[in-house]
């Protein structure tokens, strides 16, 4: 009799209709690889970025405005990176599943502890965010944060699916937990290391490693420095003992180059996302290959 009722069981989940795959459209590839760890067959996720681009210049194209009108779910970075093209394509798309304040719009950036918020913003101060730095993706803490909620966000939308999706991100955190320990393990000796930025992009990552930025070599984020703010720089890296410069893979390093030229200190090119350069490609080879280019300059 037991037998005939597992068959039975079995026979019902064969024979049940196949729901259809959760749409997704993510800004940035980190997002879309997070989408994909815990929404598995699931969901179908689509990118609007990949790791060679700067996200916060994208030109709203036609082919993205479709996609997105058809998307179930927006999982963007949020804190005004997208700001110059995402309003743009809400606009087009006329979707209103993916609009602000519902269920089908999320903003990573909500759920994340937000670093270097200004007192106020003008646009003399250059390329500032009223919500703070919003490079979010260089700390990988905060990857677990935003998992956390990602994956309530999903289990909402796709309710057939949520136990699956729960037993993904149960699994998911616990790999994560534990790389950040082998990661926080192996970049220790990195502590106290002193580096130039190129762009105000590095903050996350910096207060996790224990790494201080003494300089930028932009004077104001997204502006050409001065001559004589250049010449600070160089003071600065004689005097207290800088050993690199960062910045990201899709940056003009002509800047980083200068200042290697002139100090001969080490010039380090990291991913900062998924695809971002040949070993970076998923989220846990994303901060392996940052750790180890690090630890490689340092």
């Amino acid at each position: 009799m037991k037998r005939h009722v597992t068959f039975a069981i079995a026979t019902l989940i064969l024979s049940a209709p196949a729901h259809a795959a959760l749409s997704i459209f993510a800004c940035e590839p980190e997002w879309a690889a997070l989408s994909e760890v815990l929404g598995g067959n699931a969901v179908e996720v689509y990118h609007a970025t990949n790791g060679l681009q700067d996200p916060h210049f994208i030109q709203a194209r036609p082919s993205l405005i479709a996609k997105l009108r058809n998307a179930d779910l927006l999982v963007c970075n949020g804190a005004s990176l997208e700001v110059g093209w995402l309003p743009v394509l809400l606009q087009r798309a006329g979707n209103d599943r993916v609009q602000p304040g519902n269920a089908g719009n999320f903003e990573a950036a909500q759920y994340v502890e937000m670093m270097d918020k200004p007192a106020h913003v003008d646009r003399a101060m250059g390329d500032l965010h009223a919500d703070g730095n919003p490079h979010i993706v260089t700390d990988p803490r905060n990857i677990l944060l935003v998992a956390t909620a990602l994956s309530k966000r999903l289990q909402e939308l796709d309710k057939p699916d949520a136990a699956a999706i729960q037993v993904r991100y149960e699994k998911f955190a616990k790999d994560w937990r534990a790389a950040l320990q082998r990661w926080e393990a192996s970049a220790q000796s990195l502590r106290g290391k002193k580096i130039v930025t190129q762009h105000r992009s590095w903050g996350y990552l910096l207060r996790w490693l224990g790494i201080e930025d003494v300089a930028e070599l932009e004077d104001k984020p997204g502006i050409p420095p001065s001559s004589e703010h250049l010449a600070s720089v160089l003071q600065i890296v004689k005097k207290q003992g800088v050993v690199a410069v960062v910045h990201s893979a899709y940056q003009d390093a002509s800047p980083s180059q200068w200042l290697v030229n002139q100090t001969g200190i080490k010039e380090v090119a990291l991913p900062f996302t998924v695809g971002g350069d040949e070993q970076a490609v998923d989220l846990f080879s994303l901060y392996d290959d940052t750790v180890r280019r690090l630890k490689e300059a340092l």
